[in-house]
Formats: C-alpha cells, sequence, structure tokens
C-alpha cells in the first residue's frame, strides 16, 4: 500500500515565480491497485509521481510505502522498491549497451554491488521469458545494442526493465506519449497484461481523457496541484469522457481547458 498524508511541494518558495505545486495531496493507493492520473499541464501529476519517486523531496507530508516512511529516503534508495517508466523511450534505457545488459543492469537495481558473472544461463533464460511475452520477437536479439531497436521496442524494455524484479510500486510518467498511435496502443495493452499478470501497485499518468477511464482500476483527476475527482468501481464505469468533463466542471466550477486532453476526446 502507499499512502500519502498532506504532501505538499512548493517550487521557487519565496521569488516571485513560487509555485504550489501540490496542495496537501492525500492519497493511498491498495496493493495490487491501478490507479490512472489525468489533468491539464501544471495540475500536478508528474510532480507527484517525482515526489513519490524522491526525484523531489516533499516540502510538508509523509509518504508511506507499504508501512515504511520512505519520505526522506534519497532517489537511489527507493529504487530499488520502486520502478519507473518515462515519457521518452531513451531516459529509460542505455542505448550503447545490448538488450541483456540493459536487463542485467535492471535486475541489480538497489541491490549491493558485487564481482560476479553479470547473466548465467538461468537469468538469461528468463529475460528471453519475459521478453517473449512482449510478443516483439526480442527474446531472440539478447546481444542487439539497444539504439538500434524502435521507440516502441525500446519503451516495452524499459517497461520490462521497470518490473524485472517486481516492484512494491510502478510509476508510468505519460509513457506512450512520445509514441505514434499504433505502438502506444500495443505498449498500452502490454501494460495492463504484465500488471495484471504480476499483480503489481500501479500509478500511470496520462493527457488521454479514454485511456483514463479505460485503462486500470480508479482514476484520478488532478488541477492545480489537488485531487478533484476520485472515481473507481461502478462510478467509474458509468462515466464517459463526457461525463467525466462535466463533473470536472460541476466541482471545480469551471470548464477543463487543455487542448492537449480535449483533443482526446
Amino acid at each position: 500500500m502507499l499512502r500519502l498524508q498532506r504532501v505538499r511541494k512548493i517550487f521557487n518558495p519565496g521569488a516571485s515565480n513560487e509555485r504550489l505545486a501540490l496542495k496537501d495531496v492525500d492519497l493511498t493507493v491498495n496493493e495490487g491497485e491501478f490507479v490512472v492520473v489525468i489533468g491539464s499541464n501544471g495540475a500536478g501529476k508528474s510532480t507527484l509521481l517525482n515526489v513519490i519517486a524522491g526525484t523531489y523531496l516533499p516540502d510538508a507530508g509523509t509518504i508511506h510505502l507499504e508501512g515504511r516512511d520512505i519520505t526522506w529516503i534519497p532517489e537511489h534508495r527507493r529504487a530499488g522498491w520502486i520502478g519507473r517508466v518515462f515519457q521518452d523511450p531513451l531516459v529509460g534505457t542505455a542505448g550503447s549497451m545490448t538488450i541483456e545488459e540493459n536487463l542485467a543492469m535492471a535486475a541489480a537495481r538497489g541491490r549491493r554491488r558485487r564481482l560476479r558473472i553479470a547473466v548465467n544461463a538461468s537469468l538469461r533464460k528468463r529475460f528471453q521469458d519475459e521478453l517473449a511475452k512482449l510478443g516483439l520477437g526480442l527474446e531472440d536479439r539478447l546481444d542487439t545494442r539497444v539504439r538500434y531497436l524502435s521507440g516502441g521496442q525500446r519503451q516495452a524494455l524499459a517497461l520490462l526493465m521497470a518490473i524485472v524484479q517486481r516492484p512494491l510500486l510502478l510509476l508510468l510518467d505519460e509513457h506512450t506519449a512520445a509514441l505514434d498511435p499504433r505502438t502506444a496502443k500495443k505498449i498500452l495493452a502490454i501494460t495492463e497484461q504484465v500488471v495484471r499478470e504480476q499483480g503489481l501497485t500501479t500509478i500511470m499518468v496520462t493527457h488521454n481523457l479514454e485511456h483514463a477511464l479505460s485503462v486500470g482500476d480508479r482514476t484520478l483527476m488532478m488541477h492545480e496541484g489537488e485531487c478533484v475527482l476520485d472515481v473507481s468501481g461502478r462510478e467509474r464505469r458509468e462515466h464517459t469522457v463526457d461525463s467525466l468533463l462535466a463533473e470536472f466542471a460541476r466541482v471545480r466550477g469551471e470548464r477543463l481547458v487543455d487542448d492537449k486532453i480535449l483533443a482526446t476526446r
């Protein structure tokens, strides 16, 4: 379980451009739950993920993961518990290294380093089996340098790297946004498959309103650093894109204005 209590984040405090990015956010994500976060630019979506991952430390509040207080634990130590996939396929992988080397590096994340053979036969077989599930033919290309992969293949590999240790929490930061629509659909399907198969506790940020309602178990809408809507179960299933926007307008007393989001209607 992930629990945030009154988490606040301020950028440039005391300056003329001070911005309150997270306003005392309370959020509980249960074990195995798949939460999709939607919101306009500047709503606080990526800041939320960055605070959970430890990229930013909060200015107030607490963060607990599986009962452990991780509020002040640095990012590199959280990496052993939290997997993450970024928007840019180039960020989560090392292009000059092979597929096998990238996976071996991910498998060692958060563990003490010592001299040893990086990949033995058993681990190589495991990599091949996991790659085969992606349906992209990468299981036969372990020696291929990652820079020769397509954007979709590279993002699928980044996803596998993020979960190779079965993290306590998986964070997906608009991980299909940089891909063409056909590839994005494929990566999203792979994402749902691996999350369901492994029962991973997951938070996915998106700008796509349809994805916000069709993917995962729960939809969280953020606006100006606050969680303004939180729907799941039957309520979520009965929502359409238009009804979600209407609910936002009712709660906030204003219409959502964001071309990137509204283009997905």
